[in-house]
């Protein structure tokens, strides 16, 4: 773990878990968090990760690995791509920005990812490299790509539907996270402290994990370091807005992305829980969320106090939940109650589904049920 040097600003606080090493907050969350919003603030994000790849097959060949179409990604165009296992469970995510001659990667899981990658380099003209050593990012609530000159520059591209995506929406209509901009630059990593300090001085605010965390989780956007755990499906975390391509080529766990997108059902999905704001206790991540008659229905992954929302959390639960359901999580200053704001709609199906085919063709394609999850056909 590097510690970052913005540590020693004033009132600055270590973060926790994933965050660690970079500040929770400098001693004013919620006006943090304020400025954030207003589009002033800059945010330490130097704990992630950079990975680079280098030489003339890089993207093609990230494109024959990878779930988003990159094969022609033009340089500053900013997108995400995940990496699967053979059974279609996430196991890398990263956020990918191309230069012209360089493929920047910023993920939480450098060192994995790096060597993942290099393992499947064979005869190709690649080179791979865990530069996280070497470049840190700067967290800022802007939505505009790097200008000529400026450093290299990737803007997250959630909540907008890519070419190739789709949602797994409640309302793919409107969506909560379509006003938060956020874009990370990296910038040498001996530079932070000075780059910071030049934001700072033209009157912008500090921010840390706290205020940024808040703000993803009320745009219901996932991360890798928080909801993924060792089953995860892009499907339940509505993650096929952003980094899957339904219709690009072969790749590791396509096949499982496409039968629980054509004729399955993705057997959690991603929900925001508004807590109870008598509550002085946020639950942690990993704990337990609780049905009726007390039977665990899925796991929190996520937690913040928001300026507006109040105690908000991301929790991952079983896809027959019902939607209307008061659920409770347990906290160390007793249980919450928690009411659903659906993210993934509850019925598994996404916007743009294919039409159900016929008895036939369901037995040809799958025997008598889905095994991606359950055997859970529609009906």
């Amino acid at each position: 773990m590097t510690t970052s040097p913005l540590l020693t600003h004033p009132g600055a606080v270590d973060g926790l878990g994933p965050d660690a090493g970079v500040a929770w907050h400098y001693g004013d969350p919620t006006g943090e968090q304020r400025a954030l919003d207003a589009g002033r603030a800059v945010s330490d994000q130097s704990h992630l990760g950079v990975v680079t790849v280098t030489g003339p097959d890089r993207l093609t060949w990230l494109n024959s690995l990878c779930t988003q179409e990159v094969a022609a990604l033009a340089p500053g165009v900013s997108t995400e791509i995940m990496i699967l296992s053979p059974q279609g469970r996430v196991e890398h995510v990263a956020g990918l920005v191309d230069d012209g001659s360089t493929a920047w990667l910023i993920t939480e899981t450098a060192p994995q990812l790096a060597a993942f990658l290099d393992r499947m380099r064979f005869m190709l003209r690649v080179e791979v490299d865990d530069a996280t050593a070497r470049w840190a990012a700067i967290g800022e609530a802007v939505a505009a790509p790097a200008a000529p000159g400026e450093p290299v520059t990737w803007v997250d591209p959630w909540p907008g539907i890519t070419d190739g995506g789709t949602t797994y929406a409640a309302d793919p209509g409107a969506h909560p996270g379509a006003s938060r901009a956020w874009r990370l630059v990296l910038v040498p990593r001996e530079s932070l402290d000075s780059e910071v300090n030049a934001r700072l001085e033209s009157g912008w605010t500090l921010a840390g994990t706290w205020a940024t965390e808040a703000t993803r989780i009320a745009a219901h956007r996932p991360r890798a370091g928080r909801e993924i755990d060792e089953t995860t499906l892009p499907h339940e975390l509505d993650w096929l807005r952003t980094a899957v391509h339904l219709h690009k080529g072969c790749y590791r766990g396509q096949e499982t992305v496409a039968k629980v997108h054509n004729v399955g059902r993705p057997p959690r999905r991603l929900t925001l829980l508004h807590l109870d704001g008598s509550a002085h206790e946020l639950p942690e991540p990993g704990t337990p969320v609780h049905g009726a008659e007390g039977a665990v229905v899925g796991r929190v992954t996520s937690a913040a106090r928001h300026h507006e929302l109040g105690p908000v959390a991301l929790a991952v639960l079983k896809r027959s939940v019902d939607p209307s359901a008061t659920l409770t999580v347990p906290t160390d200053g007793g249980p919450v109650a928690a009411a659903q704001e659906l993210i993934v709609n509850a019925d598994g199906f996404s916007a743009d589904r294919p039409a159900r085919p016929g008895p036939t063709m369901k037995g040809l394609l799958m025997g008598k049920g889905c095994a991606a999850d359950g055997g859970d056909l529609p009906d």
